[in-house]
């Protein structure tokens, strides 16, 4: 960052969660995904009724995907793409703006049956609509066409929030805009995972552990990448084809391949590193089951849930806390609450795992609370560290 562009974002003088992406929005996504959870349990076991456009498990799902990882997408994106373009972050009014219209997606999801279906995809996709535009401007601003491809994936997103309105309309359900949804979130895991397990891993290792190195990106990686796009891309049209359990089969080795290339096993003397690896095997383990069920005939919610809970909650958290900490100037470290945040994410995506192969609504009830307290935890501890301004000498490490 040139000294006249760090100059102007010193200037800033306003709300510091309104300084940086990642402030704001990995606070919200925290605080929604306890929230959501927090509403959704009681409503699961009948003891709280529940009235909007869609049905209770729809709506519970639109709130995982396009609520919480759309947040917390977006702060990794708005925080990101100023390292890869050179270009000044999104705050200020901006920033508030963009965060507006997320919550205004919130408050329309559940006040959708008075404010009807119109009203509600519009207010709710806006907040999607404005992050493609502002990510895409950026992009191209600072001409890094190598990150169109993860614009695309955040168009494909913004396009399945649509979709999911009107399926739901036309037919009273959203089945392929969900899988649509969940499609692109775990391609772009496995995009960014991809770049950013190994490199810190590498890092990491290079330091404090010498020997063995995750491999560097290859046709091997690639091929990869283009295997899982094409089975992610049948299980969305035709779910219940033997081809595609077959297709998630191979897909689920193949990323299982790719992981074990990325020498997770010596970084266990550094959560914040071990962690990405743990999250990142819920991808194959996700592929592994998805193929069965269509296969085997194993409950084809075990392998949703790996990606939902397992997947996408725990590489979520693994990068806001990780980006909490460096952007804030505060070490690197996983100390004992971070370390309690991961646990109880990771015990409560394996309880929901098992949970949908045994079909125990205790150990779904659980697995509930555990990620609900995971959330929580996160919210407490990095809250105060969100809402503060980062010292001048941080600042100048940028």
């Amino acid at each position: 960052m040139t000294n006249a562009a760090l100059e102007r974002r010193r200037r800033y003088a306003g709300p510091a969660l309104f300084s940086y992406g990642f402030r704001i929005f990995f606070l919200s996504a925290a605080i929604w995904a306890a929230g959501g959870i927090l509403l959704w349990l009681p409503v699961y076991l009948g003891l709280l009724p529940f009235s909007t456009n869609f049905s209770a498990l729809d709506w519970h799902i639109h709130e995982m995907l396009f609520g919480y990882a759309a947040a917390a997408i977006a702060g990794f994106l708005l925080t990101a793409i100023p390292n890869w373009t050179g270009r000044l972050p999104v705050n200020g009014a901006p920033l508030a703006a963009l965060a507006s219209l997320w919550l205004a997606g919130r408050i329309a999801m559940l006040a959708s049956s008075s404010l009807g279906p119109a009203l509600t995809g519009i207010a709710d996709a806006a907040f999607l609509a404005a992050l493609a535009f502002v990510c895409a401007r950026e992009i191209i601003a600072g001409k890094n066409w190598r990150n169109l491809r993860v614009l695309a994936v955040v168009t494909l997103l913004l396009a399945s929030n649509i979709f999911f309105h009107v399926e739901n309309f036309v037919s009273g359900a959203a089945d392929y805009s969900i899988r649509l949804a969940l499609a692109a979130v775990i391609v772009l895991i496995a995009l960014v995972g991809g770049r950013i397990v190994p490199s810190f891993t590498n890092n990491w290792l290079s330091r404090n552990n010498p020997g063995r190195l995750p491999k560097p990106f290859s046709r091997y990686d690639a091929v990869t990448l283009a295997c899982t796009a094409a089975a992610l891309a049948a299980w969305v049209i035709v779910p219940a084809a033997i081809v595609t359990g077959w297709a998630m089969l191979l897909v689920g080795v193949m990323q299982t391949v790719r992981l074990a290339r990325w020498a997770g096993d010596r970084t266990t003397a550094d959560r914040l590193v071990l962690v990405l690896h743990v999250a990142y095997a819920f991808v194959p383990l996700g592929f592994l089951l998805n193929g069965l069920s269509i296969v085997a005939g194993l409950p084809a919610s075990a392998g949703i849930h790996a990606w939902a809970a397992g997947a996408v909650g725990l590489m979520t958290l693994a990068v806001m806390t990780r980006a909490s900490l460096g952007h804030t100037g505060h070490a690197l470290q996983a100390g004992p609450a971070t370390q309690a945040i991961y646990g109880l994410v990771f015990a409560g995506a394996v309880l929901r795992v098992v949970a949908a192969l045994s079909g125990n609504v205790l150990l779904l009830e659980s697995a509930g609370v555990l990620w609900l307290g995971g959330f929580l935890l996160f919210a407490l501890a990095y809250g105060p560290i969100l809402a503060r301004q980062r010292p001048a000498w941080a600042e100048a490490r940028c």
